[in-house]
């Protein structure tokens, strides 16, 4: 090695034994699903909490609606960067295809957390345990048939979080040989309204349906009505979510019977205690984060706390 090599080298090192400094936490950008969703609703308020108790009352949180629009998200998180935000919270309108919108975003220094799906090359991803979820979820539509029975998957939108969500209800269901299910490809659209349309679609094409599994709760209340409206009453309910529309469906005259339930408060708090980490120069010590699941039912909702306690 020549004597300036072994300066350059010796340069190198001591650059890399001093620490980045640490980032001041000034802006938090959210692109979620739909700001009409309770959840989505939640996760802002998680966010908004834990950054102004990390960073100060003056830390500027932002939360947008993306409406699984992958063109408006991108529009989202370039806004985000310009407004100078250190932080983006992101619910991917596609986990993958959002990827070079991720790495701009970094690129400008900014930290990016996925929650509630993946998102390609996040710096860390917060989610519920959704194979549990749709697990739980669908076990109970099983003990409840005996193992015997014509059941009904509402998917909905082609992200991780509903993916694996089937998946987890699919490993239940065929672990009864009884079950048979009748569709599992509908998508729902994460709405009440598309929930209902879907539903009146499903129970005008089979005469008999036994239970039904939907990817979220605004599906499940639009499912309810669905049925409600043509007189169907042989079938119920399950779903994922436990937001405050199921505590009230599963205390009152609804097919609803059980929900896995999430908390997307304590999700978006976690993510964004990463985030700060991140930006303190700190690597989490895990870069994918899963938060259990619990089944709700109407023999316990009583003791159920609900998303409205945070």
């Amino acid at each position: 090695m020549t004597r300036h090599q072994a300066i350059l080298a010796a340069a190198l090192g001591l650059a890399a034994a001093v620490p980045a400094e640490a980032a001041s936490l000034d802006a938090v950008g959210l692109s979620l699903g739909n700001m009409g969703n309770p959840f989505f609703v939640q996760i802002a308020r998680g966010a908004e909490a834990k950054a102004k108790e990390l960073g100060g009352a003056k830390v500027q949180v932002t939360a947008l609606s993306a409406d699984y629009d992958l063109n408006k998200q991108y529009s989202q998180i370039e806004n985000f960067i310009a407004s100078g935000a250190n932080l983006i919270v992101l619910n991917a309108a596609d986990p993958k295809a959002i990827e070079p919108a991720v790495r701009r975003a970094q690129a400008a220094g900014v930290v990016i957390l996925a929650v509630d799906v993946g998102a390609a090359g996040a710096d860390a991803t917060v989610m519920t345990d959704n194979g549990e979820a749709g697990q739980l979820a669908c076990q109970y539509i099983v003990d409840k048939l005996k193992g015997k029975g014509k059941v009904v998957i509402m998917n909905g939108p082609p992200v991780s979080s509903v993916v694996d969500r089937v998946a987890g209800c699919k490993a239940a269901l065929a672990k009864a040989p009884g079950i048979t299910v009748l569709s599992d490809s509908q998508n729902g659209k994460g709405t009440r309204e598309g929930g209902l349309e879907v539903m009146i679609g499903l129970l005008t094409a089979f005469d008999q349906i036994d239970a039904v599994f939907t990817i979220n709760d605004p599906q499940a209340i639009g499912a309810d009505l669905a049925a409600k409206q043509l007189g169907r009453t042989e079938l119920f309910i399950t779903s994922v979510d436990g937001a405050p529309d199921i505590e009230a469906a599963l205390k009152s005259d609804t097919l609803i019977e059980a929900s896995a339930a999430q908390d997307p408060h304590a999700m978006a708090s976690k993510a964004i205690e990463i985030g700060y980490d991140i930006l303190q120069g700190a690597k989490p010590a895990k870069t994918t984060v899963l938060i259990p699941a619990k089944l709700v039912t109407r023999d316990n909702v009583g003791q159920y706390k609900g998303w409205q306690a945070k």
